[in-house]
């Protein structure tokens, strides 16, 4: 068959014709291959500038915006291009007096726009004469964050729920300050989330026990509800409000600040509580973070069988060895386990432990100071599951390997990939070197804080675990010798952190910017 260079211009362009023809895709298998593609916008951006139907095809597969100071002036044209948008995210935005969103609220109505989603965080206020214009025209609201705002009443949230009864989604968490009133004030309102699902009202000092009951009273579907550092809420308030929301699957829950506080009656577990938390049925997390809890409490939810997949109790006092054990010997599908300052806890305690945590994935063991590596290496011989392990300000590196290496007999272990060892004063190189035997698929490394340089465990990590792409050596005696050699045996690192290296100078900077090229991130 004769070339197309070799054809006469006629024929050759109707031969161009027909491979065009036949190369020929329908807009619909494009969109397909174009978000099985995309990994974030920017990737539509570059798509854009391909051709004119790349473009057209690219604005209709745009359903999220971002805006910022510099988008404002262009925002009706933005409206009119991608005709699909279902997100907008104003977080960024800092011209942003009430005022402003008011007006901005009310520009955006105009438009024919399906929003689902709407994000007003980092404000100064909630833009209540602008939601109220909004939500007449635009119904389709589910979603709805004002989380960093300035300040929040109990009349805004009562405003939100008029305006968007269907949201889904509610985040109201972080209010800056106080917005001080009556509880007299609130006995008339009725709050009426009907499809609400998820809320977050963490870090709110004003949500006392008869408002968040009269906001819970409705909320016939709600299954995720986060309230961190509410301190005006009481667990009793708590209970009251658990009983109108049954369908409950996950609460994450404190009353204090950091470390339980003794001199604060109402951080103490009460047997309200208990019973209104078993009671949930579906429940299958629970955060239960800085409070006063109880073996009476964990045993309970033993008895009931509540089918807890995750299960954290960072930084909470008042339950024993005696109280875990019974929770997690009869609740056996734990993926994810946080028991940070269980100071309680012996090497001992976690190799019983481990034998009813077949389906662990992730475990948070910071702060427990009397666990060594045989601790470390229990959990990696009964869990064939665990890819995330935290193990930070332990005793790992002060007892010898020798034991462990017995019975641990280096099985490899390739579903590990999250491994954070920060601050442990004993952790030695031959330490880090087993490690790399063990873990091959190894992603993120966290050694900030620890002693030692490291540098023929961290080469021989980098030579063995091909896959890491995130290693942190924040406040260690890393320097630019070691620096070099770790830059010359891993190009392919996403992030390197270094914080507090005082041994590091802009020379060993230098030979990592030069010989890592994939690095999005030094810190």
């Amino acid at each position: 068959m004769a070339s197309l260079s070799s054809l006469p211009n006629r024929r050759r362009r109707k031969t161009s014709i027909a491979v065009a023809a036949d190369l020929y895709l329908p807009v619909e298998c494009w969109e397909y291959i174009i978000n099985f593609l995309k990994d974030d916008n920017r990737c539509l951006k570059s798509l854009s500038l391909i051709s004119k139907q790349f473009h057209t095809i690219t604005n209709n597969l745009r359903f999220s915006l971002t805006i910022c100071d510099q988008t404002l002036p262009f925002l009706h044209l933005l409206y009119r291009r991608f005709i699909n948008l279902t997100s907008l995210n104003f977080s960024h935005l800092t011209n942003s007096s009430v005022t402003n969103l008011n007006r901005l609220l009310r520009q955006i109505s105009c438009f024919p726009l399906k929003l689902t989603s709407l994000n007003l965080s980092n404000k100064l206020r909630i833009p209540a004469n602008g939601l109220r214009h909004f939500s007449k025209k635009i119904t389709t609201l589910t979603s709805l964050t004002c989380s960093n705002m300035g300040f929040i009443s109990i009349t805004d949230i009562f405003l939100i729920s008029e305006c968007f009864p269907l949201l889904e989604f509610l985040d109201l968490s972080d209010p800056h300050h106080r917005e001080e009133y009556e509880e007299t004030e609130t006995e008339h309102l009725s709050f009426t989330f009907f499809k609400l699902r998820k809320v977050n009202l963490s870090g709110h000092y004003h949500i006392y026990d008869k408002v968040l009951f009269s906001l819970f009273k409705n909320c016939w579907l709600l299954e995720q509800v986060i309230m961190l550092s509410c301190y005006d809420t009481t667990f009793d308030g708590v209970a009251s409000a658990l009983r109108e929301t049954p369908t409950l699957t996950s609460l994450s829950f404190s009353n204090t600040f950091g470390q339980a506080n003794e001199e604060r009656e109402e951080s103490y577990i009460t047997s309200q509580f208990i019973a209104s938390l078993v009671s949930l049925k579906y429940l299958t997390c629970l955060d239960l973070l800085s409070s006063n809890i109880s073996d009476e409490l964990l045993s309970s939810i033993a008895i009931e069988g509540l089918p807890l997949t995750r299960l954290c109790l960072q930084n909470c006092k008042g339950y024993s060895y005696s109280g875990i054990f019974d929770l997690l010997s009869k609740c056996r599908y734990i993926q994810h386990l946080d028991l940070q300052r269980a100071l309680f806890l012996t090497d001992k305690h976690v190799v019983e432990l481990s034998l009813f945590l077949g389906d662990l994935v992730s475990i948070n063991l910071t702060h427990c100071l009397m666990l060594t590596v045989s601790a470390f290496f229990a959990l990696i011989k009964s869990c064939p599951s665990l890819s995330d392990i935290k193990m930070e300000n332990t005793s790992i590196g002060k007892k010898s390997l020798e034991g462990s290496k017995s019975w641990l007999n280096f099985t490899v272990h390739p579903q590990l990939k999250y491994l954070c060892l920060a601050w442990n004063p004993w952790l030695t190189d031959e330490n880090i070197k087993l490690f790399a035997s063990i873990f091959p698929n190894l992603q993120l490394l966290d050694l900030s804080g620890c002693y030692d340089r490291f540098e023929e465990g961290i080469v021989q990590v980098l030579r063995l675990c091909c896959n890491i792409r995130n290693l942190n050596l924040s406040y260690t005696n890393v320097d630019d010798e070691t620096l070099y050699v770790i830059s010359k045996s891993c190009r392919g690192f996403l992030q390197l952190s270094l914080k507090g290296c005082t041994d590091v100078t802009k020379k060993g900077m230098e030979h990592v910017v030069e010989n890592c090229r994939q690095l999005k991130l030094i810190k």
